[in-house]
């Protein structure tokens, strides 16, 4: 009898401990940090599809998204986007003849150099501004940001689908863990 008592007190105590540890999984994956697959080539050479990466849902719980942050955020074709934040609330954006500039300030984007180096025609990004987007924008407004792909002839992104809202971001992500060989954190 004594045996029996002692067998059914070591599996309530695994079964609390497998709870416990479920439930912080949970809070972990729902709250702070969740994986994501890249899908698609819109952010090459940066990302690739297929790389694994870790999205910090937390960061924009206490702060604002930051220019140049790469984000995820729930696109309007109810699918979720990986891109990079160009353009953030006041900031009115243009390109011309491959380089960004905000608020008529020339903006470098060192992340694109190599990139930009192996195009032997044309520019990596066309030009446009954030009026030829959407026309009664004078600037990005209060909420809001404007997102692109590091692969501007391949990514559909704020040119296309607008400016994103702030409460549509996930989070921010830049840790890559798959594959294995491949692990890093990208800027």
């Amino acid at each position: 009898m004594e045996k029996t008592e002692k067998e059914k007190n070591e599996l309530w105590e695994w079964t609390k401990a497998l709870l416990i540890a479920f439930a912080i999984a949970a809070f972990i994956r729902y709250f702070l940090f969740t994986p994501i697959v890249v899908d698609g080539d819109s952010m090459m050479p940066t990302l690739e599809n297929g790389d694994r990466m870790i999205v910090n849902k937390f960061s924009y719980k206490i702060g604002e998204p930051e220019r140049f942050d790469i984000v995820v955020f729930h696109a309007p074709e109810q699918k979720d986007y990986i891109k990079r934040v160009i353009g953030l609330p006041g900031d009115y954006v243009e390109y011309k003849d491959d380089q960004l500039y905000i608020n008529g300030e020339a903006i470098d984007e060192p992340y694109l150099d190599a990139y930009k180096a192996q195009i032997s025609e044309g520019n990596l990004t066309g030009d446009f501004s954030l009026n030829d987007i959407d026309p009664s924008l004078d600037v990005i407004p209060e909420g809001y940001v404007f997102v692109m792909g590091d692969n501007r002839r391949f990514s559909k992104d704020s040119r296309h689908i607008g400016i994103v809202e702030q409460k549509e971001i996930i989070g921010n992500t830049s840790i890559i863990f798959w594959p294995l060989n491949e692990i890093e954190i990208v800027k």
